[in-house]
């Protein structure tokens, strides 16, 4: 029998029991989809961390204490101060760190923010004017903070756009007053939206201080030695290739003035942008892996659905099988038809998944899931790919046993079969 006939006489059969057949195929279908939508959420959290990074560049150094804790990077709360504000000035010397473009001391802590009636928590940072730059905020409204609000300790902030709009609704925010642990302070700016988040935290969703303001009035932290604390220090250097070298003299310099003997642990980690990218897009490769792993359980199911199907369908046509073998079909032709009818199911299946799980994947990305932010997913052409050959597969594998089967039958007994 050539395979155009074996091919049309597997068609005949699946649409002689359409409803069987369609049933069969709803394990495929629901596997199939179940994959691909995972996957593409997963694919759609990946390119929007990896995008929030690249906005910052990729010539970023962070240092943190060794003992951050988890509260963050960094560590809002909880880590010990090992950091100063006296560090991110020696850093500033490019006669000692190479290629350092800019030295950014952070500090950062939660407080109600007050205007008027309104009130809400959220994320004061206390900064140095570098910090705008070194992490891609745009001024929507007023000025940022400047070097001259940092030596006079001035009572200034500039909002997140998400805070402006929270407790000043459609008032224009800049010149206003608003109260932080019952200090005054004045509005000097606004920043764009970047939307999004960050390490779990939004990035419209802070105000930010001079850091000379931050310690003297709002959070009065230290290091064992006196200084200043700060959680965080970000260094820019002049481009990306300069991020080894840099990142040694930062070793050096900061261990020199810890006071640290080559045999002690360093008090601090130094972690470029790239390693915390790639850090993160293991980790969310690997979810969408897992994810992926737990959709393709159903296409096992359904793999033995279709198993089933075929088995129920080999008795059923024994005496069909019989005849056939009687005027002359070879065991290849009754194996390849079954085989063809298991794959077709599997072929139907799987087309019919991806078009739902690409349907369930777009109407995904249009839900909001954080701070009104959506997750634009990704259905790349490699998932559909896997997923259907994956479906294709176990469709093939399922419909093997009933196949040989049906091929092992004894034409006689099969004849005499009620």
């Amino acid at each position: 029998m050539r395979f155009k006939d074996s091919f049309a006489s597997a068609v005949r059969s699946l649409l002689a029991n359409k409803l069987r057949t369609s049933l069969t195929m709803l394990g495929i279908v629901i596997g199939v989809s179940a994959v691909i939508g995972l996957m593409s959420i997963g694919r759609g959290v990946e390119s929007m961390i990896t995008a929030t990074f690249e906005d910052l560049g990729t010539n970023a150094i962070y240092i943190t204490p060794a003992t951050a804790g988890a509260s963050g990077f960094g560590g809002l709360t909880g880590s010990t101060p090992t950091l100063s504000v006296d560090d991110a000035e020696a850093l500033e010397d490019p006669a000692r760190v190479r290629s350092v473009v800019s030295v950014t001391p952070v500090s950062a802590n939660y407080a109600d923010v007050v205007a008027g009636t309104e009130s809400l928590t959220t994320t004061i940072y206390g900064v140095t004017p570098s910090y705008q730059e070194a992490m891609g905020y745009d001024i929507a409204d007023g000025q940022f903070i400047t070097d001259r609000n940092i030596r006079h300790r001035d009572s200034v902030a500039v909002l997140g756009s998400k805070v402006a709009e929270d407790i000043f609704n459609s008032d224009d925010p800049v010149g206003q007053q608003i109260k932080i642990k019952g200090h005054r302070f004045t509005v000097a700016g606004v920043l764009e939206s970047k939307g999004g988040a960050m390490m779990g935290i939004s990035q419209d969703e802070l105000v930010i201080v001079p850091i000379t303001t931050y310690h003297s009035r709002l959070f009065t932290q230290t290091t064992s030695s006196g200084e200043d604390a700060v959680q965080s220090i970000v260094v820019q250097v002049g481009d990306a290739a300069a991020i080894s070298g840099a990142s040694y003299d930062i070793e050096e310099v900061l261990r020199d003035r810890h006071r640290l003997d080559e045999d002690d642990d360093s008090d601090f980690a130094v972690i470029s942008q790239e390693q915390i990218l790639g850090t993160l897009q293991q980790i969310t490769g690997v979810l969408t892996l897992f994810l992926g792993a737990i959709a393709g359980i159903s296409l096992l199911v359904g793999g033995i659905g279709i198993m089933n199907i075929m088995l129920v369908s080999v008795t059923e046509r024994t005496r069909e099988i019989g005849i056939r073998k009687a005027v002359g079909a070879k065991r290849r032709d009754i194996l390849r038809q079954f085989l063809l009818e298991a794959a077709l199911i599997s072929l139907l299946g799987s087309a019919v998944g991806v078009a739902v799980g690409t349907v369930m994947s777009r109407l995904f990305s249009r839900i909001p899931i954080m701070e009104g932010e959506t997750v634009a997913t990704v259905v790349s052409p490699d998932v559909i790919i896997i997923a259907m050959s994956v479906a294709i597969l176990i469709g093939v594998l399922s419909g093997i046993y009933p196949a040989l089967r049906a091929a092992r039958l004894n034409p006689i007994e099969a004849l005499h079969y009620r």
